[in-house]
């Protein structure tokens, strides 16, 4: 195999006009348009490929994207955001390019991903200017009841009622952080701030669509409870609209620990046995 250099990508879209990240043939996707735009202003003799930090589905937006990928040395890719810049559409923006550190993986390294989901319910005052980056429900939450039914998901656990499944995929995850909030924001914004070492398909969005059913009075702790300790994926679990989700941030380890963590996050994963009774 030749010698690479990698670059880490810092990026944000709007995911209202695409079809999600991953490429996808004959449709608009975010990893389609940069691999595209990037093998043509370096000029690669093959296409771009690019890993990036977490998938996002349709619809879904990114403030704090990160991608890495790996070059040849003859390539320099040191103004490769100022050159994307020119080409570019106005909903993708690469906000910065740099030679990545020893060890570096975009997917592998990262310890946490912070995503925010941004709802309007009957007590918010929506803002049409901001349509695509909100969710709109008719129901009235309770914002301190969600708040409180959230501290049931914080935790490492199976979170398989929350994902689609996928072959040979685990639904096992460290979910770090859940808190729910109304913005003094003049719009009464309510804002569910997850966080957690990495989410599978669908999770964020069947997460809030979880609370957002307590929060209407549809359902009550006892029932997210019971879909807590459900084996597979939860069939009254309501996954809520792609538009009100961002991802915010993509944490990483110190640079000398980049290594030891993509290679631990590449490992499959299990839950700690309970221990016996003495």
């Amino acid at each position: 195999m030749s010698e690479t250099r990698r670059w880490r990508i810092d990026l944000a879209y709007d995911g209202a006009a695409f079809h999600g990240w991953a490429a996808q043939r004959d449709l608009r996707t975010v990893q389609g348009e940069l691999e595209h735009w990037i093998t043509m202003v370096l000029r690669l003799d093959s296409p771009a490929e690019l890993t990036v930090a977490g998938r996002t589905d349709a619809g879904v937006h990114a403030r704090g994207q990160v991608a890495h990928l790996d070059l040849s040395p003859e390539h320099d890719a040191t103004h490769l955001a100022h050159r994307l810049a020119r080409v570019l559409p106005a909903d993708v923006v690469v906000q910065r390019v740099v030679r990545a550190a020893p060890g570096f993986d975009a997917r592998f390294s990262a310890i946490w991903r912070r995503y925010v989901y941004r709802l309007w319910d009957r007590d918010s005052a929506p803002d049409p200017l901001l349509r695509n980056h909100h969710t709109l429900v008719t129901e009235r939450l309770d914002v301190a009841a969600m708040d409180q039914a959230a501290g049931l998901l914080v935790g490492l656990r199976d979170f398989a009622p929350f994902c689609r499944h996928r072959d040979r995929a685990t639904t096992i995850r460290h979910l770090t952080g859940l808190r729910v909030a109304r913005l003094g924001d003049g719009r009464g914004t309510i804002e569910f701030t997850v966080q957690a070492d990495a989410f599978c398909h669908s999770m964020v969005r069947s997460l809030v669509g979880a609370l957002w059913a307590v929060g209407c009075r549809r359902r009550d702790q006892a029932w997210l409870q019971a879909v807590i300790a459900h084996p597979t994926r939860h069939g009254d679990v309501h996954v809520m609209r792609p538009e009100g989700l961002c991802l915010e941030e993509v944490g990483y380890p110190p640079d000398a620990e980049l290594a030891q963590r993509a290679a631990q996050a590449r490992e499959l994963r299990e839950l700690p046995r309970p221990a016996e009774p003495r």
